[in-house]
């Protein structure tokens, strides 16, 4: 599929999506967003694909809703309003339950929106001059849509505060909250992630979608009698498939197992491959 807004390249079963409006520091338009829900489904559904890696191409990971559409919708009908509100919201529950791993790679100033976008990745790396701003507030509006990720990301605590006061803050204070998993300094972090897939691709791919589901299913439960009888039954039932077998099997033979031995992505210092963007990484 060819993209306007997008970037979206398959390479040694990573699937990367190049959010490409660089000048406009990639601020969401309702292209845009509906250009990376289905992409972003289309990677699920993709056999080529282990990880899918969400990146910004330009000076900036992405700033939030383009201004002009939000204006647009502001002073437009009500059903083209709310009709949008519910395109951003399935963007970010469709990259939020995605069955493969994904890894937000974050650089410049990173907004609003832009920060929803991070909280609904498995797994967030910035760069050490990453700057945060949920200032939604500030132009009389709520982030409703995004909040429900950010309080899980970050803590209900720190979300009041960042929500209420509309205030910037580093990746240093990201880190500490939670809201990324990884800082790194200027000019590492495509090393930086470049490692981290080397690790997510020794996975078993069936085995690293029923731990998604695995996760979302305890997060916020009480460990009970039942949820310990069901979390026996799970690891029984998992230990017993095929795909459990031959990781047994070969971690006690000290072998490759199968499904590393067609794909083997390359774990250097490079990067994933990037694609026409010519994006300019850093601040």
């Amino acid at each position: 599929m060819a993209y306007r807004t997008l970037q979206v390249e398959i390479r040694n079963g990573i699937g990367i999506v190049w959010m490409n409006r660089p000048k406009e520091l990639n601020s969401l338009t309702e292209a845009m967003i509906a250009e990376m829900t289905a992409a972003m489904r289309a990677l699920d559904e993709d056999p080529r694909v282990r990880i899918v890696v969400l990146a910004g191409a330009g000076e900036s990971f992405c700033v939030g809703a383009d201004i002009d559409r939000t204006e647009r919708l502001a002073e437009g009908a009500p059903a083209r309003n709310r009709a949008d509100a519910l395109a951003f919201a399935t963007l970010l529950a469709t990259i939020d339950s995605l069955q493969k791993p994904t890894v937000a790679r974050i650089h410049g100033p990173v907004s609003c929106d832009g920060v929803g976008l991070v909280a609904v990745c498995d797994i967030a790396v910035a760069e050490h001059g990453a700057e945060f701003c949920l200032s939604d507030v500030r132009m009389g509006l709520i982030p409703a849509v995004v909040a429900p990720y950010v309080v899980r990301a970050m803590g209900e605590r720190a979300a009041r505060r960042y929500l209420l006061t509309g205030e910037p803050f580093t990746a240093a204070e990201a880190y500490r909250t939670g809201l990324i998993n990884d800082l790194t300094p200027p000019g590492e972090i495509d090393g930086w992630i470049n490692d981290l897939l080397g690790h997510l691709i020794q996975g078993g791919p069936k085995a690293q979608v029923q731990t998604k589901e695995w996760v979302r299913t305890l997060a916020g439960l009480p460990v009970t009698a039942d949820l310990s009888t069901a979390s026996a039954e799970r690891l029984a039932r998992v230990r017993g498939s095929a795909e459990g077998r031959e990781g047994i099997g070969a971690f006690l033979k000290k072998r490759t197992p199968a499904w590393l031995k067609e794909k083997k992505p390359a774990a250097g210092k490079k990067a994933p491959a990037k694609t026409g963007a010519k994006a300019k990484h850093g601040r």
